[in-house]
């Protein structure tokens, strides 16, 4: 049964937050609100989580993940992107927003996509997903949290609990998120083009 972190929205306790950490570095998925809705996260560098990750949300290696990350510091590493590519990502970072941007040959190629070499980038804007990265020290790979069939994201804990807690690994719950999602930006091909709007405004983007 997964793991429960109740956890202060603001103020998250460093104690438990090491907990799903540790948790994390063993290859556990761990669900986790975010500023849109929960998400599913898991550890970049571990193939069977990854493939856990996927089974659990029933998408295949064409479906993109999204690189959940505590600020654009480590941009670099995963992305190529230039000046004026950077300076959209600054207006929309930390905010709830999904980039798509070409990737780095130090992403592996089971976390992007497999004809387009591209990855989501997303810096979230919640207490407790920046304090859970900054504990870990690194990127998460990230998924809503939607479940096959369903319309909307799961963004109550107990919710997840007894629909989930026989196939991750430990619920952080923080209060219930919001439901909507991340705006999607493709940033890979030259002119942004929207992907999805979701509730991150494209105006705070010089969009729309």
């Amino acid at each position: 049964m997964a793991q429960y972190f109740e956890v202060h929205p603001e103020h998250p306790q460093a104690r438990l937050l090491k907990q799903a950490a540790d948790i994390l570095h063993k290859g556990g998925i761990v669900a986790l609100p975010t500023d849109s809705s929960y998400a599913l996260v898991c550890h970049l560098d571990d193939k069977s989580a990854v493939d856990r990750l996927r089974r659990i949300r029933g998408v295949d290696e064409r479906h993109l993940l999204t690189l959940l990350c505590r600020d654009l510091s480590e941009l670099a590493t995963y992305a190529r992107v230039d000046n004026q590519q950077y300076r959209m990502l600054k207006m929309g970072t930390p905010g709830p927003y999904t980039f798509i941007l070409e990737a780095t040959k130090e992403v592996p190629r089971r976390v992007s996509h497999p004809s387009r070499r591209t990855i989501g980038l997303r810096v979230p804007e919640h207490a407790v997903a920046q304090a859970l990265l900054a504990e870990l020290g690194q990127p998460l790979l990230a998924t809503t949290l939607i479940m096959p069939g369903d319309e909307v994201a799961l963004n109550d804990a107990d919710d997840i609990r007894e629909r989930l807690g026989k196939l991750i690994d430990a619920v952080v719950d923080s209060g219930a998120c919001s439901m909507e999602f991340t705006t999607v930006i493709d940033l890979s091909a030259g002119e942004p083009q929207v992907v999805r709007q979701g509730c991150g405004e494209l105006a705070r983007l010089g969009l729309g």
